[in-house]
Parts: C-alpha cells; sequence; structure tokens
C-alpha cells in the first residue's frame, strides 16, 4: 500500500467548469514536493457538486498525471448509495487507479451492519484496494473499530482506513487490533502522533498547500526521525487550523489561491468563497510559510 503523504487533491474550477490544465499542474507539484500520491474526487475535490461524469474525469486525469511521474492514484469512490459506489469503484479500476478511497455513506446513517454490508458489497465487486474512509462529522456515519476489523478479517480488498474523527485512540485500538492494516490520518493536525504511532502516512488537506514540508513531517515519522517530525508538525500546526476554519474546503482553495497557485477562486454552491475575517486570517497565517510554486 502507499505510503507517506497522499494529498487529497482539491478540483480547480474557471467560469463554472473543471479546469484541467490547472489540475494537472497541481498533481505535478504535489509529486515534484514529496507527495507519494493523490486523492481525485474526494470530499476536499467537492465530490458532491461533481457530476458523475466530471468525477470519472478527474479521476482519469490524476491517473495520466501520476503515472507519467511515477506516483500513485488513491480514487474518490464512495456514495451514500451502494451501487453507485460500486460503479465508481468499477470504473476507477478499469481507468487504472492503483486504489480506492471510500468514504462511509452520508445522511442516510446506516446501522455497522448496514456499513459492513456496504463495504462488502464493493470489496465483492471489485479486485482493487479498498482504503475505508471514516469522518462521522462530515458523513453522520462512524465506523467502530470493531466493524474496520470485521472488514479487515472477512475482505482481502480491504487494505485500510483513513481516519478522521480526530480521536487518536481510534487509530490506536484498531493498529493494536489489526497490526497490519493500513491506517492513514485523516486529520493534518495529528498526522505526526498517528504516524508515530504505526500509520501508514496522511491523506492531507493541508499537502495542497505545503506538501514540502507534510511529506518531510510524515516521512520523518514512517523513518523514525520523530523530534525533526515533530518540530515539522509543530510548524505547520498554525495553518493546519487555519484551514479548517470554514468548511473543507473553502479555506484550502482560498490559501491556494492567495497563494499564486490558483488562477482564479471559485467554488460550487453551497459552498462560497471565505468570510473576510477568514481570509484576512488566512493571509496573516501563510506569512509564516514558503509557499512553493510550480
Amino acid at each position: 500500500m502507499i505510503a507517506g503523504l497522499i494529498t487529497a487533491i482539491i478540483t480547480p474550477f474557471k467560469n463554472g467548469k473543471i479546469d484541467f490544465n490547472q489540475y494537472e499542474k497541481l498533481i505535478k507539484r504535489q509529486i515534484a514536493n514529496g507527495a507519494s500520491g493523490v486523492v481525485p474526487a474526494g470530499t476536499t475535490g467537492e465530490s458532491a457538486t461533481l457530476s458523475h461524469s466530471e468525477h470519472k474525469e478527474c479521476v482519469e486525469a490524476a491517473i495520466a498525471a501520476c503515472k507519467s511521474a511515477g506516483a500513485k492514484t488513491l480514487a474518490g469512490a464512495g456514495s451514500n448509495s451502494t451501487q453507485e459506489a460500486i460503479d465508481l469503484a468499477r470504473f476507477a479500476q478499469k481507468a487504472g487507479a492503483d486504489a480506492i478511497l471510500c468514504v462511509a455513506p452520508y445522511y442516510n446513517k446506516p446501522t455497522q451492519e448496514g456499513l459492513y454490508r456496504h463495504y462488502m458489497a464493493i470489496a465483492a465487486a471489485v479486485e482493487i484496494p479498498i482504503v475505508l474512509y471514516n469522518v462521522p462529522s462530515r458523513t453522520g456515519s462512524d465506523i467502530l473499530p470493531q466493524t474496520v476489523c470485521r472488514l479487515a478479517d472477512e475482505a482481502s480488498a480491504i487494505v485500510g482506513i483513513k481516519e478522521a474523527t480526530g480521536i487518536i485512540e481510534r487509530a490506536v485500538a484498531i493498529g493494536a487490533a489489526r497490526p497490519n492494516f493500513a491506517i492513514y490520518s485523516g486529520d493534518d493536525a495529528i498526522n505526526f502522533p498517528i504516524v508515530a504511532n504505526g500509520g501508514r502516512g496522511a491523506i492531507s488537506v493541508t499537502g495542497n498547500l505545503l506538501p514540502d514540508l507534510v511529506s518531510d513531517c510524515v516521512n520523518g515519522a514512517l523513518k523514525g526521525d520523530f523530534l525533526a517530525s515533530k518540530a515539522l508538525s509543530d510548524k505547520l500546526y498554525a495553518i493546519n487550523k487555519a484551514l479548517f476554519l470554514e468548511s473543507n474546503p473553502i479555506p484550502i482553495k482560498a490559501a491556494m489561491f492567495a497563494s499564486g497557485l490558483l488562477d482564479s477562486l471559485e467554488y460550487r454552491l453551497p459552498l462560497t468563497e471565505p468570510s473576510a475575517a477568514t481570509m484576512a486570517e488566512l493571509e496573516k497565517t501563510l506569512q509564516n510559510y514558503n509557499v512553493k510554486g510550480y
């Protein structure tokens, strides 16, 4: 499985449409600055407002950009409809993704049995490795450790989890119960402690802006250089917090625009541009970092 920094890449828009030229540049910048791979069409990529055809185009574009640079693609393939998730997973497999990231079904709040059956159905439909994505603050569904272990035991394709509860004990519990199961930090503020405790890497929002620092932090912990990794984690703390002043990906896209990484700042409703106060705080925080360009 992929180790290190995997950036949950944003989706750039221009005049309401996906700017694929900018998208390719953003992905290649990631790889040039230490990322092991990217997640296209994930929640940070505004997948909830992409059409199915746009979602698939993003996956195809990311696979092409990553393969040309020797990096990996962990394609977003989640839905609150099991059949829809299977369709996206099958597409990602056929397109050549290295693995898929499946967010927990949102809004309909399935039971643990429902979550188990949902993921087992996806695993039965594809051969590509599957990484679970647990982010209950956004989905209303919480994949509990016992369900993660059950899935790991019964579906060989389910190989890891992006843990974004913000609760370090979740990563500790899963790692203690299933040491070979890949755990990825889904909360940039705790990338260091999760990786230092045996995590495989981080699926990062901050990596969009500062892939060099985030990859050095994560890779340092993977190599056992904990002092250097923690120092970078501390350095990144202020921006990690600022990037969640409003709903993701509002602040990260605004920070990238302010840093010259995006030609235009566009979202799709119901997401909107950040407030003046948030923008001011982002610009103030950015003064403490050297954001590398293309």
